[in-house]
């Protein structure tokens, strides 16, 4: 039998099975599962068993040769180990290999041919890792699939017996095999990096629809998430992104719902959703493709997937942004993509917010009363100490900064108001938290007013100036 006719079948076989993989990899079931997000036992085991029926395939349009068989097994099996791993390439090739003995058992070739399936589906998972890191992951998978292919036919000529006709056989196979098969190895591989720039695309457009959303909302947030506006962010999200619903949340409480569930899901109320509760605990990124992992209390919602991410302000979560969709396992990378551009832009304008609140606070500031109200040693004394622990200890640092700001604040009341006795014991602490970081172990505080007078009104600055005696000559004096 000619190498000619051999390879003629087998281009012709391979472009039949090339053709069914094409159509395949344009399938949303193959695209979720080739670029599944979730990294677990189960996506892979399925994963293998699709590739393994690739191969299986494979050998049915196989062509006949001296009572073996002539197929493109391999394109199947080392595809799934290139993008599957290891654990895929095994598992898929023992599909396909152990097929390929049960149809033959008793062949010349059954068992090297089942064996070697294996050892193909081996190979690919061993160089997955470098595959997906090469430059030319093409060239990549042509050389596995040409290193496989010699494998196979080594362990036909050593399992194959009579070694005469194995001999025979490798002969007649060997070019074709180990020069064509890789091509369609390379091919396939096209088809599965076409997914995966179709996702690079659908994530580059949704980065665009999270930035234009974000135009329409930033407006919204200039006064942070406690504010009635909040309300249009989620409406205009809901209208843009094409979900079933959208939540806002702070730590402890729903802002703003609208869509599907906005019957319970109301403003103004507890969160309901465990998933949620989880995300602000966390701090990072959630997503649920079932009813039962989204935890809501109402047993009637019919939100059944989500995609949450923290909203941040100051390094603390702030609340959560939530998309709901009322499908199971409906989240894709698209969602995802959008939930997380548009949850760094909020976080964004909410820290902008903030500093807006403040420069406000710091435009009514009138000169003369800081100068009267603030000793210009203590604020020169608290810079310096809050710059010396920059370096070493920035987080000290910035609770530093946080109680000066406290002090600020304070020190802008009219004195001709009154305020309760808990906000001058406040500004008395964040006064002492500065010192203490300037006197370290010579300054030690002890705070004993009782709860029944805290709230009683006094004059602003009727204590501070007592304490600030103190310190200055009760302390200060003191080596």
């Amino acid at each position: 039998m000619a190498i000619g006719y051999v390879l003629k079948n087998l281009l012709s076989n391979m472009s039949l099975l090339l053709l069914i993989a094409y159509f395949l990899s344009k399938t949303e079931l193959f695209k979720n599962l080739v670029t599944g997000r979730k990294d677990t036992l189960a996506n892979k085991l399925k994963m293998a068993t699709v590739f393994g029926m690739i191969g299986i395939l494979a050998t049915y349009t196989g062509v006949s040769v001296k009572g073996a068989l002539a197929n493109s097994r391999i394109v199947g099996v080392m595809v799934g180990g290139l993008f599957g791993g290891p654990l895929v390439g095994l598992v898929a090739g023992s599909i396909a290999g152990l097929h390929r003995w049960l149809i033959d058992i008793g062949g010349f070739t059954a068992v090297a041919c089942g064996i070697s399936t294996v050892v193909e589906g081996m190979v690919g998972g061993l160089v997955s890792q470098p595959f997906k890191k090469a430059q030319n992951n093409l060239v990549y998978a042509y050389l596995a699939g040409m290193f496989a292919e010699i494998l196979q036919m080594g362990i036909i000529l050593v399992l194959a017996k009579p070694f005469s006709e194995a001999l025979e056989l490798v002969k007649i196979i060997w070019v074709p095999m180990v020069v064509f098969n890789p091509m369609g190895i390379c091919l396939f591989v096209g088809f599965i990096d076409g997914i995966y720039k179709e996702k690079e695309k659908e994530a580059a457009l949704q980065t665009k629809l999270a930035l234009d959303i974000a135009e329409r909302c930033l407006g919204h947030l200039r006064k942070g998430l406690h504010n009635p506006e909040i309300k249009e962010v989620v409406k205009i999200i809901l209208q843009m992104s094409g979900v079933s619903a959208v939540s806002i949340t702070d730590r402890k409480q729903i802002l703003a719902h609208a869509g599907v569930g906005e019957d319970h899901h109301l403003a103004q109320t507890p969160i309901l959703t465990d998933l949620t509760k989880k995300a602000i605990k966390t701090g990072t990124m959630v997503v649920a493709d079932t009813k039962g992992e989204i935890g809501c209390s109402e047993p009637a919602c019919k939100l059944k997937s989500a995609v949450i991410v923290p909203l941040w302000k100051r390094e603390e979560v702030a609340g959560v942004l939530k998309l709901y969709l009322d499908r199971e396992n409906a989240v894709s990378d698209v969602h995802i993509t959008l939930a997380q551009g548009l949850a760094k832009l909020f976080s964004t304008q909410l820290e902008l917010a903030e500093i807006e609140y403040y420069k406000k606070l710091q435009q009514k500031a009138e000169l003369k009363a800081l100068q009267s109200q603030i000793n210009p040693h203590f604020l020169f004394n608290a810079l310096n100490t809050i710059i010396s622990v920059c370096r070493d200890r920035p987080q000290r640092a910035r609770e530093l900064l946080i109680s000066l700001s406290t002090y600020f604040r304070n020190t802008l009341i009219q004195t001709d108001s009154f305020i309760r006795l808990e906000e001058e014991l406040r500004m008395i602490k964040a006064y002492l938290e500065l010192e203490k970081a300037r006197f370290e172990e010579r300054l030690q505080v002890i705070v004993d007013v009782p709860d029944e007078v805290r709230d009683f009104l006094v004059p602003p600055f009727i204590l501070q100036p007592l304490v600030e005696n103190a310190v200055i000559h009760g302390v200060l004096p003191v080596e």
